[in-house]
């Protein structure tokens, strides 16, 4: 035998996610490639005196898993020990998080910034029983009156500063508000100590930067959960220029440097694509179109490992900030608006329209952030008439989130070879919170992976960490079950999809979202060994179970990166 394997798995559910949903029960590696998938008869030929066997005891064994779109070095950031857990379960309450506060100015130097991430007000008790109740800077003075406090929502689109943290930004009632962002004030006109969208570069700008050591350290710790997450690839959706001022830069053009150093020191332990970020909200045409020419391209880095596929575009906000642009008025009235630049709804088309022709006719995939359902009509149909002007065969475009995709931004989508990028793990977050800002039928549609899919659609599944925690699993569970988090109160039932669609999401259709899917994202011989094993039978399992089925293996290019399984 000239190639024995180096890897062989035996007696367990291989599911190969190959265009027939196959399932196998043993599969080799050699060289970091699939060299046979089968049963035991197909890979015993195969086993030499140096092949590792692995008996996977009726474990499932999957392709590893594609986040495709998760912010790396923003949710090593987010995470202890670099910064306050303020999310669910950690915090329940206003009062919580003043004491979380409070105990980390006992840690800390005097004068020291003090972080923290992930506060919801749907799952902070004061806010739940009395929805204008908002988190205040009052809230947070009388732990900490003289460290900076800086608290960012889970959604990434809200900032939650206290009184110290305004002094030193220079936020005061006379201040206006950067275009397409706000400062929240109180009756008297005084901030609140909220700052929406836009308006958190105030503090950004105040803030100082990552250092190199700090960016590093974080994506450290990023790679080494999603190893035990059994994620083997990832989408970094947007570093750049446009990243400067969200979260100390995390997303600035600085961190790329980072990944290709960690790339060619052997720690990159997940393949990586990129979207770049050459501005962020409120941009013009005139000023994307400059940024992007002066960043040009980089190719010196391995494809596969580290790809740049093209660049990210803001078109609105999000449904709780009420800046997603809607058809429908919200709850209380008013439909958000496109956040590039512009002085109405028309002005605002023709920029957003001229971002994404420039982007397409220089070659690039773009990836729009885009939430409301008036936006991602918009944005859909900007990509069509790029395309009709500037044909170019297999773009592979995607709208970002399209939480309120309509039938008609599909059509045009699937019409073209267009994408989605859905969020399964937003969904079980905000179920519930949704409805005061949307009503219950709108927010049961939200996220409409069953129409997507039968309308021809390609949907691929990311967490947006540190928007939420990188668990696939749990994504999995939300699209079949459709249950939120704070109730478990069923939202949309029309939308779920089945197991092996949900797989896909993370799997084969997310590769295809990185040009990838002949290479990566299913298990079929001649493809490269990445792989995730869960414990116990995934086929047969209890949606509900699900995400608790321990990943206990996590293979990248045929290298074991997190192992818990006992051979």
């Amino acid at each position: 035998m000239d190639t024995y394997a180096d890897l062989v798995f035996l007696g367990g559910r291989v599911v190969t996610v190959d265009a027939e949903f196959s399932v196998a029960s043993a599969l080799a590696v050699a060289g970091g490639i699939i060299t046979a998938v089968g049963g035991q008869d197909d890979v015993a030929p195969l086993v030499g005196p140096g092949t590792r066997i692995v008996d996977l005891r009726g474990a499932t064994l999957l392709p590893g898993i594609n986040d495709s779109h998760l912010h790396g070095c923003a949710f090593g950031m987010a995470t202890p020990p670099l910064s306050l857990d303020l999310g669910h379960p950690a915090v329940s309450s206003l009062a919580d998080v003043a004491e979380a506060v409070r105990e980390a100015v006992g840690r800390v130097p005097d004068g020291q910034w003090i972080t923290g991430h992930g506060w919801d007000t749907g799952y902070l008790d004061e806010c739940v029983s009395d929805p204008s109740r908002l988190p205040s800077r009052h809230d947070l003075d009388a732990v900490s009156p003289d460290h900076p406090v800086v608290l960012y929502s889970f959604s990434g689109h809200a900032t939650w500063v206290n009184s110290k943290a305004l002094e030193l930004i220079g936020i005061d009632r006379h201040t206006v508000a950067p275009p397409g962002g706000a400062i929240v004030a109180d009756e008297a006109g005084e901030p609140t100590g909220l700052l929406h969208e836009g308006a958190q570069a105030l503090v950004q700008n105040a803030l100082p930067p990552l250092s190199r050591q700090e960016r590093t350290d974080a994506i450290r710790s990023t790679l080494a959960t999603l190893a035990r997450l059994g994620v083997t690839s990832y989408t970094e959706p947007g570093l750049g220029p446009g990243g400067d001022g969200i979260m100390r830069g995390a997303l600035g053009a600085e961190t790329l440097d980072v990944y290709r150093r960690l790339l060619a020191d052997g720690e990159l332990t997940a393949r990586l694509g990129v979207l770049l970020l050459p501005t962020g909200m409120a941009s013009t045409a005139e000023e994307f179109a400059r940024t992007l020419t002066a960043l040009g391209e980089s190719g010196d880095t391995d494809p596969r490992r580290l790809a740049i596929h093209g660049v990210k575009i803001f078109a609105d906000g999000i449904v709780p900030n009420k800046t997603s642009w809607m058809h429908e008025p919200y709850v209380g009235g008013g439909c958000g608006s496109l956040c590039v630049g512009g002085e109405t709804d028309d002005e605002r088309i023709a920029e957003i329209d001229a971002i994404i022709r420039h982007a397409h006719v220089a070659g690039h995939q773009v990836g729009v952030h885009v939430t409301g359902d008036r936006a991602c009509d918009t944005v859909a149909d900007a990509f069509a008439a790029a395309m009709a002007e500037h044909p170019r065969p297999d773009a592979r475009h995607y709208v970002i989130h399209g939480d309120f995709l309509t039938a008609h931004s599909m059509k045009v989508l699937a019409a073209h070879g267009f994408g989605v990028n859905m969020n399964p793990t937003i969904k079980w977050t905000v179920a519930d919170m949704e409805e005061e800002f949307v009503g219950v039928d709108r927010a049961a549609y939200a996220w409409p992976y069953r129409d997507a899919i039968d309308a021809g659609v390609r949907v691929a599944s990311g967490s947006d960490a540190p928007v939420t925690y990188p668990d696939w699993r749990q994504g999995v569970a939300t699209m079949m079950l459709r249950e939120s988090k704070a109730a478990g109160r069923v939202s949309g039932p029309e939308q779920r999809i089945g197991l092996a669609e949900a797989i896909r999401t993370y799997t084969i259709d997310a590769a295809w979202q990185d040009f990838a899917d002949d290479w990566k994202g299913s298990l079929e011989p001649g493809k490269v060994a990445d792989l995730c094993v869960l414990a116990g039978d995934l086929l047969t399992a209890d949606p509900h179970d699900i995400p608790e089925m321990p990943v206990v293996l996590t293979v990248v290019d045929g290298q074991v990166v997190h192992n818990t399984l006992r051979d």
